[in-house]
């Protein structure tokens, strides 16, 4: 028996997949969006049953509080690149494969081209504005979407944009996007650790069920688990009018969507550039900017004052804020500022706030060209 029979011999045992299924996981190419609660386990399993070609795309670093669920990480990989680390421990676990890490940011300008060479795309992010702008780009280029979403005890998966044009893609399933009071990130509403386990894991099986033709795919429909009460239940999808009133139509109208736009018409969000936030700088003696980011993340930043308040503790320090001050919120990448401002608002509706778009990273980019 050859090593890759060995490796690969329990499920090549089933009548279902054998060893022509098999061949077809070893030639197949996924990407994992997200490497954190739901990529973790996905990307674990495919890793273990031979995808041939993994890309894992995450710009996040890993965070204490992310170890409860995110178990492919460590207590030595704070403060690292999420994509970079899974990369690593993945090819440890199995070498003969491919897998690609992407540690930037995923956005309309890079995701056509990036998704394009992948045959099945599974979207494990954790905000509106991600999905939407994974969906209508696996929709514009016909790829198979693999869909899920974890909320405290309950978790849903679907799987969107296969033979098309008779399926179902995720803008059938929200044509709008939800109000953000009442589907708050797990940093809010927190999670039970396992939910991300179940649901990601059941991700990668559909991927490996899609690759090798076997079985019943969740075409079309909504599987829902709910841990807390021992309940799960389908519901079938149907195409949604509605949902084809804001999809871009074409590669240009994707590239110039407002993904971040669209998905805050429900909460007045407020978002400033980095070249605003340098005028602000230059110009504003009534400024209190938050630092959202853990102690630990990098780059430190001593270009302006500023206070240190990690998203986990902002709700304690909502009420010392300064009334007669413009607030802006900073993180890494511009993902936790959006909530760190939803937080405030909810209790603070007197405050002028802003959340830095790019985050601190892109500001340092235009600061740095500023002085050049």
């Amino acid at each position: 028996m050859s090593i890759i029979n060995q490796k690969y011999h329990r499920q090549i045992l089933l009548k279902e997949l054998g060893t022509e299924g098999q061949e077809k996981l070893l030639k197949a190419k996924v990407l994992v969006i997200g490497a954190g609660g739901l990529g973790c386990p996905a990307l674990q399993y495919l890793a273990a049953a031979g995808i041939g070609h993994i890309g894992i795309v995450d710009y996040d670093i890993i965070e204490i509080t992310n170890l409860h669920r995110q178990i492919l990480y460590n207590t030595l990989d704070i403060g690292l690149p999420k994509a970079i680390i899974a990369a690593k421990k993945l090819q440890l676990l199995n070498p003969d494969i491919i897998i690609t890490p992407y540690h930037f940011r995923l956005t309309n300008r890079n995701a056509l081209e990036l998704l394009k060479d992948y045959d099945v795309i599974i979207d494990g992010s954790d905000n509106f504005a991600t999905r939407y702008l994974i969906n209508d780009a696996c929709f514009l280029l016909k790829k198979t979407l693999i869909y899920g979403a974890i909320f405290r005890f309950e978790g849903q998966i679907a799987v969107f944009n296969q033979n098309q044009p008779t399926s179902v893609n995720f803008r059938d399933l929200f044509a709008n996007p939800p109000n953000p009071s009442n589907s708050p990130a797990c940093n809010i509403a927190g999670v039970l650790g396992v939910i991300p386990g179940i649901i990601g894991s059941l991700q990668a099986t559909e991927a490996i069920k899609i690759i090798a033709e076997i079985g019943v795919p969740l075409y079309n429909c909504l599987l829902t688990y709910n841990a807390l009460y021992n309940q799960s239940y389908q519901i079938q999808i149907t195409p949604n009018p509605a949902s084809i009133q804001f999809m871009p139509k074409n590669r240009t109208e994707f590239e110039f969507f407002d993904y971040f736009g669209f998905c805050s018409t429900y909460d007045d969000f407020r978002e400033i550039s980095p070249q605003t936030f340098e005028t602000l700088l230059q110009t504003s003696d009534k400024l209190t900017i938050i630092d959202v980011r853990e102690p630990f993340e990098m780059p430190l930043i001593s270009h302006f004052p500023h206070l240190k308040i990690p998203l986990p503790e902002l709700a304690k320090h909502i009420n010392s804020l300064p009334s007669n001050n413009t607030i802006v919120v900073f993180c890494q990448s511009g993902q936790r500022s959006r909530q760190a401002y939803s937080i405030i608002k909810q209790h603070r509706d007197d405050l002028s706030i802003f959340s830095l778009a790019g985050g601190i990273e892109d500001w340092l980019i235009t600061y740095k060209s500023r002085i050049v």
